[in-house]
């Protein structure tokens, strides 16, 4: 019999990449194995993942919440009540008791399309937030965001003739998805002298190149808060967009996960496309995506997220339907967090102090972190940082010296990935480089998270990194 080999497999798996689980992250565990030895003779202790958002990882350490831990141990193991119902919160009991009615036993399936408890739960959510109507049964919870998307990709490619506006830098997210079904990636740059704003021409002129070349531009992706940009769209922006849309027949993706993720409200708010598709009284077909792995939930590993469909039609809401089934449902630990995020405490109620005292830390740490990573980058020389009004992470630029590409090109590498393996080798800090993402020819940026606490020493790992790299490559 002969092996399985990766030329028998679909050639559409070999063309998959995602930068940030890629090269520098498998290295990094690398090194992490080798810091288990006392002889290890690496001139960093410990590993900072700041190459992922992934808040409540070992090492960034953020808090989970009180409260949804609270309801998710007592849906884990219901006897658990009788044990602390003297001792937590009556509003946690009184949550996780409407929960196991709702649900049962959080080891059976639940709907396909989540706990209609749940999804009633989102859909006062959203309308809270936008001041709109919205359905339960238009939406859909999933196994994080991730899910609903590569779902609703896969579902609007026809192999090797879709193609889906991307931005550009990009969440890797996309352009791996489109690999994996064969879809054409179409990308429009961002302009970050501008910071990192959506530019309508170049989507326009994106949607004017896949005509020419016979593509069927078919969806358009925006992700706000920007990832990795942290940028944030203004209204203005965000109705011609809609209306861009309108005249190209484009579906609308709206990567919403970073909704919390605001450092500046007051001048950078937050605003939803739903918001504005209704307020338009548009017809564009919208699908938005949130999720519990971002914003101060942090609880990636359980996998809770959602989508909404608007302006979609019965049949296809039908058709999505069946595609969901064929997984029979999204996690149960991730369903209740879904709950716990749209559904948090509200003033008055037990567990309000707490809550709002460790959203409200979680929320400064992020924003002052941000602002200094930013204010300190800037002040190297061939480094530039648009400072990120939300999200988690920072993407600088870096100039770099000519012998520092030359180095990369003999290494068959891209030189912002010289760049990050050496500041991982000399640092233990992995970064993800701008080539992952996408970036304009001759230019070079990574991404870091903002989440990495010690940031001041953090910092000064970077900056002293930096400079030697500079002098060594010539710059």
């Amino acid at each position: 019999m002969r092996p399985l080999t990766p030329q028998e497999l679909n050639p559409a798996v070999l063309k998959v990449q995602y930068a940030v689980r890629g090269e520098l992250a498998i290295k990094a565990e690398d090194l992490r194995s080798k810091l288990e030895s006392k002889s290890h003779n690496l001139p960093f202790e410990r590993i900072i993942n700041s190459n992922i958002g992934n808040p409540q990882q070992k090492g960034l350490d953020q808090p989970p919440i009180t409260f949804n831990r609270q309801v998710a141990a007592l849906m884990e193991y219901p006897p658990l009540a009788e044990i602390v119902k003297d001792k937590w919160p009556s509003d946690v009991l009184a949550r996780a008791k409407e929960l196991q009615t709702e649900i049962g036993s959080i080891g059976a399936y639940s709907h396909s399309k989540g706990v209609p408890l749940i999804r009633r739960s989102v859909a006062q959510f959203i309308e809270e937030r936008d001041g709109y109507p919205a359905d339960p049964e238009d939406i859909f919870l999933t196994g994080g965001a991730s899910a609903g998307v590569s779902l609703l990709l896969n579902m609007l490619i026809t192999p090797n003739r879709t193609g889906v506006l991307i931005p550009i830098p990009q969440y890797p997210l996309y352009t791996a998805t489109l690999a994996q079904f064969s879809g054409i990636p179409l990308p429009y740059h961002l302009s970050e002298a501008d910071g990192w704003s959506t530019s309508l021409e170049e989507i326009k002129a994106a949607v004017e190149r896949a005509e020419k070349d016979g593509v069927d531009a078919r969806a358009l992706v925006i992700i706000n808060p920007g990832n990795p940009t942290g940028a944030l769209l203004d209204r203005h922006t965000m109705e011609a967009i809609v209306r861009l849309c309108e005249e190209h027949s484009l579906v609308l993706l709206a990567d919403e996960v970073y909704q919390s993720n605001l450092h500046s409200p007051d001048t950078h708010p937050f605003h939803s496309f739903k918001s504005i598709v209704r307020g338009l009284n548009s017809p564009v077909p919208l699908f938005s995506f949130h999720s519990i792995s971002k914003g101060v939930t942090g609880e990636c590993g359980r996998r809770g997220g959602y989508f909404e469909c608007t302006n979609i039609s019965d049949e296809v809401r039908a058709l999505i339907y069946k595609m969901v089934s064929v997984g029979l449902c999204p996690p149960l630990s991730g369903q209740i967090g879904v709950d716990c995020m749209v559904r948090p405490p509200k003033p008055g109620d037990p567990s309000y102090e707490l809550w709002k005292t460790e959203t409200d830390a979680t929320h400064y740490a992020l924003a002052s972190r941000t602002r200094l990573m930013a204010q300190r980058l800037n002040e190297l020389p061939g480094i530039s940082c648009v400072t990120s009004p939300g999200a988690l992470y920072l993407f600088p630029k870096i100039e770099l010296p000519d012998g520092a590409v030359k180095e990369a090109e003999k290494q068959g590498k891209s030189p912002d990935t010289l760049y990050a393996l050496e500041l991982l080798d000399e640092t233990g800090i992995c970064v993800v480089p701008g080539s992952g993402f996408g970036q304009k020819d001759g230019e070079y940026h990574y991404r870091l998270t903002c989440l990495c606490p010690g940031v001041e020493e953090y910092v000064d790992a970077l900056v002293t990194f930096h400079k030697k790299f500079m002098d060594k490559y010539g710059g």
